[in-house]
């Protein structure tokens, strides 16, 4: 994928709830090989690349990403926020901030704190260069939203900016309509509300009814000072989930994508991620149950202004996704 069209995934507006501009984006991406786009009722967009196989595999990636909500203007035109999703408060201080209309801000915390260690949520603000409430009000109003004015920045084989959780998969799958070939039916899902309980990907896949569900995502890692212990590091390759707080993938889905990168010659690691979850436990206990995995990519400062991967993890990632989607034979969990 080109840096431009990258830089556009990643840098488009769409906090959770509020994806409807991300989803024009990739509509526009993947409609061109599709066989029918459409928007469901809760927001997901989902492009369906038919097959002849008669079965039914199910790709999902969330296009929303964490953010800050109005609670609250003061008199002098301070704003007092909530977070949408998992916002960290203290890593969240110092940033810029960018609303839908273009409004900027800057957050900062109150100052009678210890340290911005201490800092909560209560405590952040958003400056946006307002001198009285009646000033704020016209630029921006309870319940608007806004999200880190994250900056793309290329570093050799390095990408930072703040919405890799999780638009570096978006692109993925937009990567992979373009390039895979399959026998099944392949629906392209580009979910919603992911961050604030995996509720797109639920719906979607109730309503598609999935032979098997393939779900990227990011994940943490192991090789920055003091970190936890967990075996992924950066440009080692993508990941094959193992289980994280929402999920435990059937034995029977990871022999699946792991042979399909082993006959590929596709470089992976394995994944056992300690808390948080993905679309991937929603679309496991949806109907009578569906066979479910997911292909993560390694990120390390997840959840702040400067998420940074590797883009050598991204490219196998959608080589592995590929190589999925060309097997003939699905995994019965």
């Amino acid at each position: 994928m080109d840096t431009k069209t990258l830089e556009t995934i990643l840098t488009t507006y769409g906090p959770t709830g509020h994806e409807d501009r991300i989803s024009s984006v990739l509509r526009d991406l993947v409609a061109p090989y599709a066989d029918e786009v459409y928007n469901d009722k809760l927001g997901n967009l989902i492009a369906l690349k038919r097959g002849v196989s008669g079965k039914k595999i199910m790709l999902s990636a969330h296009m929303d990403q964490i953010g800050l909500v109005v609670v609250a203007i003061d008199e002098k035109g301070f704003l007092r926020v909530a977070n949408v999703g998992g916002v960290n408060a203290p890593l969240s201080a110092g940033h810029q901030v960018v609303f839908e209309n273009g409004t900027r801000g800057a957050v900062y915390f109150e100052r009678n704190e210890k340290g911005v260690g201490e800092v909560k949520m209560n405590n952040l603000f958003v400056d946006i260069g307002a001198e009285s409430r009646e000033e704020a009000e016209k630029l921006v109003n309870v319940g608007d939203m806004c999200v880190f004015a994250g900056r793309f920045a290329l570093m050799g084989n390095r990408l930072s900016c703040s919405t890799l959780d999780d638009r570096i998969c978006c692109a993925a799958l937009v990567e992979a309509i373009q390039k895979a070939r399959s026998e099944h039916d392949v629906y392209y899902v580009f979910t919603v509300q992911e961050e604030v309980g995996l509720r797109g990907a639920g719906t979607a896949a109730y309503a598609i009814e999935p032979d098997l569900g393939i779900s990227l995502d990011v994940t943490g890692t192991g090789d920055v000072p003091e970190a936890l212990p967990m075996a992924v590091e950066l440009g080692k390759g993508p990941t094959v989930k193992v289980m994280d707080s929402s999920v435990i993938v059937p034995p029977a889905v990871r022999r699946f994508m792991e042979n399909a990168a082993a006959e590929a010659g596709i470089p992976f690691q394995r994944e056992v991620l300690r808390g948080g979850g993905t679309d991937t436990g929603a679309v496991q206990r949806t109907r009578g149950g569906v066979p479910a995995g997911c292909i993560s990519i390694g990120t390390r400062y997840i959840h702040s202004p400067v998420e940074t991967c590797d883009m050598r993890d991204y490219e196998n990632a959608v080589k592995l996704l590929c190589a999925c989607l060309e097997r003939k034979e699905l995994p019965i969990a």
